[in-house]
């Protein structure tokens, strides 16, 4: 974690410092999420590609095999997102990413370097399967850590935005893969198959060179009292001196948070999790995790991992056509994901996740309802009804079960808590992976029981959300807090609370604190609103 001053005396990293240090962090972040979009999409157009199951077998015309062989990698995802809830506040934000990230490319490795034994696969297959594991693993470790080691070098300004520009190139990335497949399927028969799980392996290299000079969070460096290190990130993240009156006061005020919070050592008790009361810990955690749960079981996956496979079996095309038409949709699905940069501010989280839920509704609708006749015609209109499934979940669901639970969780629980929403999405994951092939062979003509199932998820969500998701969305983290002491003392419903709550100054949050009987303790929400005063003053001061 190498630094140098300037001729200034402001500690650089990569030989940069202010808002050119803090888009090197954002590209790590956005280059692991695109990593994760790729291994998404990957397996896609290779698991259903001829080349594929002639060199494994057991895959061709076995639907559970093939769900086993791609829903395997979220099981590493899970292992690997456990791993983090267990050790992640031992380890740190920047050993978790570098070992993630290494553990990614081997097991890329063991994957490529499977050699087929004629007919038969076997060992060849087992050792596919292993090596996919071992890459999810990686990942799960990756996505439980980046978007918190993001958030904990970003100033509250903005943090929002940056966690929904990661969720939105996980489509970039799974767009890339589509594109990659679709292009193999032109090369030599072991090209088909190894360079485009190989190329996940450039990600992963590009996370590990810029990680070697980047610096460790500062907030993960003080709860372990290393106070000098954090100092110095803190400099340079703000592209002033160590001994700059704004950075040594907010090292103070983060210190001092730590202690009244109880986070010192760093370490979080799991039991902290299962606490209500003000704090309402275990009702927020109960919300971000069950948004990753939902985003799965709204039928994301089946349509991201499937979508070749599902035009083949449910609509009948070649498998050439299904790979182009998933590379088409592919593209809806970024250029739709990107809107979530713009309107997850303005219009909000809580209003994004309905309109959303209600898009994804009626588009699995239409997919059941036109694939029921069983004709060529009216399947086309089952097509239709993905390309705008894609599209609403790319613009809603994508990013905000990524954003949701970085907010809603106070600093106190949120490694924890990210870590065991990330946990969330992966079992679930799983089993949406999992089953979506069993269901596509046996639920009616082309599948399309499978649509209903998902149509119908997604209309239970939609009173999920209205009555239980309050509104976040220009809150200060301190507010947050409020909203949930205010639910509790007033014993109202939190979606209440946060609309009848209006906008609070530090001198009213500070108030409010005290009439509903909580502290302030999340040194994140302190420092924001310090943040905030020094932006003031700044502002009101007169220009030389």
């Amino acid at each position: 974690m190498g630094h140098k001053d300037n001729d200034a005396g402001v500690p650089t990293y990569w030989g940069t410092s202010g808002k050119t240090l803090q888009k090197l962090i954002t590209a790590v972040a956005t280059t692991d999420f695109l990593l994760f979009g790729y291994d998404q999409g990957v397996m896609s157009g290779i698991v259903s590609a001829p080349d594929f199951t002639y060199d494994f077998p057991e895959v061709k015309d076995n639907s559970t095999y093939e769900g086993f062989i791609t829903s395997i990698y979220a099981v590493g995802c899970f292992i690997g997102a456990c791993f983090i809830l267990t050790f992640g506040d031992q380890l740190g934000r920047r050993k978790s990413i570098f070992l993630g990230a290494t553990i990614m490319i081997i097991g890329v490795i063991v994957q490529i370097s499977s050699v087929p034994m004629g007919n038969s696969g076997g060992g060849s297959t087992a050792q596919f399967i292993v090596g996919r594991c071992i890459t999810g693993v990686g990942n799960g470790i990756n996505t439980s850590t980046v978007p918190t080691y993001q958030a904990e070098c970003s100033h509250s300004h903005n943090r929002g935005k940056l966690i929904c520009i990661e969720g939105g190139n996980v489509a970039i990335g799974t767009l890339i893969a589509y594109w990659i497949d679709y292009g193999c399927t032109y090369g030599p028969h072991d090209f088909v198959w190894r360079f485009p799980i190989a190329f996940q392996c450039f990600f992963a290299l590009v996370v590990i060179g810029l990680m070697t000079q980047l610096p460790e969070s500062p907030r993960w460096l003080l709860t372990k009292d290393r106070n000098e290190e954090a100092s110095t990130v803190l400099a340079a993240l703000n592209g002033e001196r160590r001994d700059d009156p704004q950075v040594m006061t907010q090292v103070a005020v983060i210190v001092d948070a730590i202690r009244a919070s109880g986070h010192a050592g760093g370490v979080t008790a799991m039991s902290d999790l299962f606490t209500n009361g003000p704090t309402q810990n275990f009702r927020r955690l109960l919300l971000g995790a069950s948004s990753q749960m939902m985003q799965q079981l709204s039928g994301c996956n089946a349509v991201i991992y499937y979508f070749p496979i599902l035009f083949q079996t449910s609509i009948g095309t070649t498998h050439n056509l299904a790979l182009l038409l998933g590379g088409v949709n592919m593209i809806v699905y970024s250029i739709f994901a990107t809107t979530s940069w713009f309107a997850v501010e303005r219009i909000g989280r809580r209003k994004l996740y309905l309109i959303g839920t209600v898009g994804q509704c009626l588009s699995m609708v239409l997919t059941f309802a036109c694939l029921i006749p069983g004709t060529d015609e009216a399947a086309k209109g089952a097509g239709v009804g993905l390309f705008t499934y894609i599209a609403f979940f790319g613009a809603t669901w994508l990013p905000l079960p990524w954003l949701y639970p970085a907010e809603i969780n106070p600093l106190k629980t949120r490694a924890k808590a990210n870590a065991t929403s990330t946990v969330s999405n992966w079992l679930w994951n799983f089993f949406i992976v999992m089953i979506t092939p069993v269901l596509l062979a046996n639920t009616g003509t082309n599948g399309w029981g499978t649509y209903l199932f998902f149509a119908a998820l997604n209309a239970i969500f939609f009173p999920i959300i209205y009555f239980l998701y309050p509104e976040t969305a220009g809150r200060t983290l301190e507010e947050i807090d409020v909203i949930f002491a205010k639910g509790y003392a007033e014993k109202i419903s939190y979606v209440k609370a946060a609309q009848d709550l209006p906008r609070l100054n530090e001198t009213e949050v500070q108030q409010k604190a005290r009439e509903y009987g909580f502290s302030l303790s999340d040194e994140e929400a302190q420092v924001s609103m310090h943040e905030k005063v020094q932006e003031g003053e700044s502002s009101s001061s007169p220009s030389d």
